[in-house]
């Protein structure tokens, strides 16, 4: 089944009610980093949001004609910039084995957790880089 947008906000209304009673402070901010063409259209970036002094990593993303010009790494210094400014301790993401890995490794991140599956696309891993 797939949820309509009044289903999905259900939902997610039972969760913030439960969240509420039992932490005395919602902490959610969303961020975001884009990347634009010439004219202006949103081609790529980084989407992620903090939450009690974690920084989730939820997509970075650039087109092929994007990758390998140091934009990626832009994007994710960004990132913990804001993480930093926002007081988290850590930054956290997950990225499939076909995905990048490798680069988030060079930036720091460690792998903490990995879901085993078949190929390409798993494992699955789970990376953290702690910013205290």
């Amino acid at each position: 089944m797939q949820p309509d947008e009044a289903e999905r906000e259900a939902v997610l209304e039972a969760l913030r009610r439960f969240t509420h009673d039992a932490v005395p402070q919602l902490d959610n901010q969303d961020f975001a980093a884009l990347v634009a063409d010439a004219s202006g259209q949103v081609v790529g970036g980084l989407i992620a949001s903090s939450r009690w002094n974690g920084f989730h990593v939820e997509m970075i993303a650039l087109p092929d004609t994007l990758r390998g010009m140091g934009i990626g790494t832009q994007l994710l210094n960004l990132a913990e910039q804001e993480a930093r400014r926002r007081n988290c301790h850590h930054m956290f993401l997950d990225t499939y084995a076909f995905q990048a890995k490798p680069f988030y490794e060079r930036h720091g991140f460690e792998v903490f957790g990995e879901i085993e599956g078949p190929p390409p696309y798993y494992p699955r891993f789970f990376l953290k880089k702690n910013l205290a």
